[in-house]
């Protein structure tokens, strides 16, 4: 009879799209400080049964990933409410971190989810200032300043002083996925989840990456009723970057961040 009274549930939706941390001079990837206070305005709307954060990444920096979901996961707790996370095409690696913030992870069936690993990649050019005539001089204050610089030669040391920092931060990618999916994970099923492999959304859900699949629409009707209201929250593109993106004077700067952006993502077939 008072049906007509019942108020609506209110969900807000967060989206983080693209590469996490800084990936150019004049364009902004998904970093803490650009996405602090849109999430908090999130979390700030008054009667909300949940937040849902929607998720398209193929990583980046572990720090800005670690800071993000540390963010998330706190201001849960302070807020007391559930955090459902849904991945678009790729969430992965760094984008994977951010994901386990959620209490529920959903995913399209072709989604790409995983990649749970660090990797460093550089270039070697010695060879190539030799056959052009350039002599590279470096002076320094302590003895590995110099390390893994592209223009000298690859040493040993430097190369095992590397694996040792992503051992580290593979340390920690993998607690936060332990902790966060606990007995979710399906380890019974002897595939290692933590070399760095990616899946499909189906096959994640079998390995217990996800918690379902289905779109956030989807999703968020079936849990709150077709009448919850979505609000949604997106870092809109600065009137800033949208002038030097045009400008003629920065094509070669922009070729570079496109190509390696276009690097980040291609990993993962888009």
């Amino acid at each position: 009879m008072f049906s007509f009274f019942k108020k609506k549930k209110i969900v807000p939706i967060i989206r983080l799209s693209g590469v996490i941390g800084n990936v150019g001079k004049f364009k902004q990837g998904i970093d803490f400080a650009s996405q602090q206070d849109l999430i908090k305005k999130a979390f700030s709307v008054k009667k909300i049964s949940a937040v849902a954060i929607s998720i398209n990444s193929p990583g980046g920096s572990p720090v800005q990933s670690h800071l993000l979901y540390s963010y998330i996961r706190n201001m849960a707790k302070k807020k007391k409410v559930k955090v459902l996370v849904f991945a678009e095409d790729v969430a992965a690696s760094g984008g994977y971190l951010i994901a386990c913030a959620g209490d529920e992870i959903y995913a399209n069936s072709s989604s790409i989810i995983g990649s749970i690993g660090v990797i460093y990649s550089s270039f070697g050019f010695q060879e190539l200032i030799k056959k052009v005539g350039v002599q590279r001089r470096v002076y320094t204050a302590g003895k590995n300043k110099s390390t893994l610089d592209p223009f000298l030669e690859e040493k040993k040391e430097d190369i095992e002083r590397l694996k040792n920092i992503q051992l580290d931060l593979h340390a920690d990618f993998i607690k936060v996925v332990e902790e966060s999916r606990s007995k979710k994970l399906k380890k019974e099923l002897g595939i290692e989840l933590f070399t760095g492999e990616f899946w499909s959304g189906s096959k994640s859900k079998e390995l217990g990456l996800i918690d379902g699949i289905g779109n956030a629409e989807e999703i968020l009707k079936n849990k709150f009723g077709e009448n919850v209201v979505i609000k949604k929250f997106e870092k809109p593109k600065s009137w800033l970057s949208k002038k030097f993106s045009a400008s003629k004077e920065n094509h070669v700067d922009q070729l570079l961040q496109v190509l390696e952006e276009r690097s980040i993502w291609q990993r993962y077939g888009f």
